[in-house]
């Protein structure tokens, strides 16, 4: 327990606390601006990010994750800001943590196995191309200012690590963020800041119940808002799970993760904040910054409260070019740059799971929608993929009138019709044995397909012999095939 806890907290102190700062810098002006897509005030989406960061430190199952407000996250919840106000998005935040409570007592967090890789590239893929995106409108009608200096902040960034001695020593995001922020307010440059995007809070967070009517109509009101939110929460979290896992060579508790974020999402509501989930782009920031611990999740959600509350004044000078320049080189950094020189080698299914995957989420904004088309169409070409290994092979006995069929590979819902039309029913013969000693089978589908294939035999005057069942087979055939019950073969051959 204690070495555990020196190892995820303390292992990486400084490394962790530095870029916690970078990433407190870098989720001010998000969070504002996710409060502002989902129509509430700054302070809602700084609170949530600070509650959440803080709770997922101690409860979440991936260090060095950052979770907080998100824009996914925000997307779902501007119609019920819209139409019921902020108290119902409170509640229907706290519902949602519930949610992913119970998620993770299920064991929900597992599911993550059955998301191919396509599909988790397209998703990473996708998160880059809108994390830029979102940089545009800071980069659209502005003057030469802005572009010199996100110019110079992006070479900060990736010219900084190249510097003797301090160049490995501080995260060269930070030092963009600094040195712009203090080379913007000593010549006196009039370009957007972090106080442009809106009111930072002037206290800390207090505990309050959302005002809400305890009864069935509320209840009804935000029960599918929260069920979208903890399933999108989750998606997004688990992902980023993902790709942290692979950044930093380490696993995470997927489950543990789900309980997490629940118990954070409850607690930012029960602060005035909103719901939220991992941040991919955060997540990298920090990663890349040096960040490993929860230290750094811990310093992150600390030092925004301290920053926006107490040192406001400072904060809000600081340049949206340094911030978006931040923002570009995690794009960069995030965006799957070998996945493109892959579209060549890789097998056309995977190409396309993987380019469906970016165009939902960049058209519609929605990465649960993304991820699920990805692995609906990920687990189709697979169907279709292992129900051509089916074959069936007929051999003429040296018995006359006596046909041997063997089946090998998978039969199931995708090869049951394919198995259907290897038989050939058209031939006289007295006795039939079909073999599947080589063959399993996995669904009532493929049972049905045995079942029609004998009846079908024995309509035209021939015995039928099935042999060969390995144990799986035998106990899905057993509990769900008619052929070798009477009773309800007659039923069948009777039309009831």
């Amino acid at each position: 327990m204690i070495s555990s806890m020196q190892r995820e907290w303390f292992s990486n102190i400084r490394g962790d606390v530095l870029s916690g700062t970078v990433v407190a810098l870098a989720l001010i002006p998000e969070a504002i601006a996710f409060s502002i897509i989902a129509g509430v005030d700054p302070k809602v989406g700084l609170y949530a990010s600070f509650c959440i960061a803080v709770i997922i430190a101690f409860m979440g199952g991936r260090p060095g994750m950052i979770s907080a407000a998100t824009g996914a996250m925000a997307l779902l919840m501007v119609t019920l800001v819209k139409e019921h106000g902020l108290q119902y998005l409170l509640a229907a935040s706290f519902l949602c943590g519930v949610f992913q409570i119970i998620a993770g007592y299920l064991k929900l967090g597992s599911l993550m196995r059955f998301v191919s890789r396509s599909v988790v590239t397209g998703f990473v893929n996708a998160l880059a191309i809108l994390i830029f995106m979102a940089q545009l409108p800071e980069l659209t009608n502005v003057t030469w200012h802005v572009y010199a200096m996100t110019a110079a902040g992006l070479g900060i960034i990736y010219l900084f690590p190249y510097v003797p001695v301090i160049g490995k020593s501080l995260p060269s995001p930070l030092v963009c963020i600094v040195s712009l922020t203090a080379f913007a307010m000593y010549v006196g440059l009039d370009i957007r800041t972090v106080g442009d995007m809106g009111e930072l809070p002037d206290s800390l967070p207090i505990f309050l119940l959302p005002e809400v009517p305890l009864n069935l109509e509320t209840l009804m009101i935000i029960l599918p808002y929260s069920l979208a939110l903890s399933v999108v929460g989750l998606l997004e979290s688990m992902m980023t799970a993902t790709i942290v896992d692979e950044l930093t060579d380490t696993t995470s508790d997927r489950n543990r993760e789900c309980k997490g974020q629940g118990i954070a999402n409850i607690g930012a509501s029960l602060m005035g904040g909103m719901a939220g989930c991992a941040m991919i782009g955060q997540s990298v920031i920090n990663v890349k910054s040096g960040g490993r611990g929860r230290l750094s999740t811990f310093i992150a959600g600390g030092l925004l409260i301290i920053m926006v509350v107490f040192l406001d004044d400072l904060i809000s000078q600081i340049p949206m070019a340094a911030l978006v320049a931040v923002m570009i080189m995690v794009s960069i950094g995030t965006f799957s740059w070998q996945s493109i020189l892959n579209l060549k080698h890789h097998p056309l299914s995977t190409n396309i799971v993987m380019l469906a995957t970016v165009a939902i989420v960049v058209m519609t904004h929605n990465l649960a929608l993304g991820v699920f088309v990805g692995v609906l169409l990920a687990a189709l070409f697979f169907a279709n993929k292992i129900g051509r290994f089916m074959v069936v092979k007929a051999d003429q006995d040296e018995q006359e009138g006596h046909r041997t069929y063997k089946v090998i590979g998978q039969v199931f819902f995708a090869s049951s019709e394919q198995f259907n039309k290897s038989f050939d029913f058209k031939e006289v013969v007295d006795h039939v044995t079909i073999d599947l000693s080589e063959a399993h089978f996995w669904d009532i589908t493929a049972v049905s397909a045995l079942d029609k294939v004998v009846i079908k035999y024995r309509r035209e005057g021939a015995q039928v012999k099935v042999i060969g069942m390995n144990e799986a087979t035998a106990t899905v055939v057993d509990k769900f095939g008619v052929y070798d019950k009477p009773e309800e073969v007659e039923k069948m051959m009777g039309g009831h």
